[in-house]
């Protein structure tokens, strides 16, 4: 993917691969380009050791282009929604599926589709002035873009439903407390404070941090036998890598580890 694309832009800098997006509403040109972006993630492979997802403008996202669904609605309500399948549903996965840490950096507004996307993310950063909301229901809709699991994951089953309901805004102070963020920054500062995690991040263990990413994922509905047990499944294959053996003897000579990626 160029970095000169219009909507979304792709940079791959020392293993900090950033998506950037250059317009706030989710048009069709938009989702195309970011889903051809988290996939360019995956064709750079071990190149990338983490990804940062940010955005130019004055906000982050502000989900759905509604004019282009008017449209649509317009043209026939009987395939107005199939983008949800086709275009958000693979956007989504394709983030999910993503081995590497993932970091967002929101300003401004982070709504609908946009906290869906969000939420796709491992570590989130939020500028003193970002707002949230669901705002499905207040278009009439439900919730799209794994929203109803994530935001339920990330701040509770309850708090999940009254903010999904009644379609609340909340700042990032109120995201902080709940635990949907684990950083805000003052205004204009997300971006550089995301890339500062990413490139922390990019630095680590990879390895590891996919497999953290593979038990996290796992856990939620899954038994304690079956937990326990992936998890020394994952100890059993971390502990063969150069990582945890180099990481082991710097510690031993109170070095400081130096990690490869196998």
């Amino acid at each position: 993917m160029s970095e000169s694309a219009d909507g979304v832009g792709y940079r791959l800098d020392a293993g900090v691969a950033t998506i950037e997006l250059r317009r706030s509403a989710l048009d069709a040109p938009l989702r195309g380009e970011l889903l051809a972006a988290v996939r360019q993630v995956g064709s750079d492979g071990t190149a990338v050791r983490a990804v940062l997802l940010t955005a130019r403008g004055k906000h982050f996202c502000v989900g759905q282009d509604l004019k282009e669904h008017a449209r649509a609605l317009e043209n026939g309500p009987e395939s107005a929604f199939a983008c949800v399948r086709d275009e958000y549903n693979p956007l989504v996965e394709a983030l999910h599926a993503l081995t590497q840490p993932v970091v967002v950096a929101v300003e401004g507004a982070c709504v609908g589709a946009g906290l869906g996307l969000a939420l796709c993310a491992d570590v989130r950063v939020a500028a003193e002035g970002a707002r949230f909301a669901a705002a499905f229901t207040g278009i009439g809709l439900a919730a799209d873009s794994g929203l109803s699991g994530s935001l339920a994951q990330a701040v509770g089953p309850s708090r999940a439903a009254a903010l999904m309901l009644l379609g609340d805004r909340f700042g990032a102070e109120d995201a902080l407390r709940w635990g949907l963020v684990h950083r805000v920054v003052p205004d204009g500062g997300a971006t550089a404070e995301g890339l500062a995690l990413a490139t922390r991040l990019a630095a680590g263990p990879t390895v590891a941090y996919a497999e953290v990413k593979a038990l996290l994922r796992d856990a939620p509905g899954a038994g304690l036998a079956a937990v326990l047990e992936r998890e020394a499944a994952a100890q059993e294959r971390l502990g063969a890598t150069r990582d945890h053996r180099a990481a082991v003897e710097a510690f031993l000579a109170r070095a400081e580890p130096s990690f490869e990626g196998r």
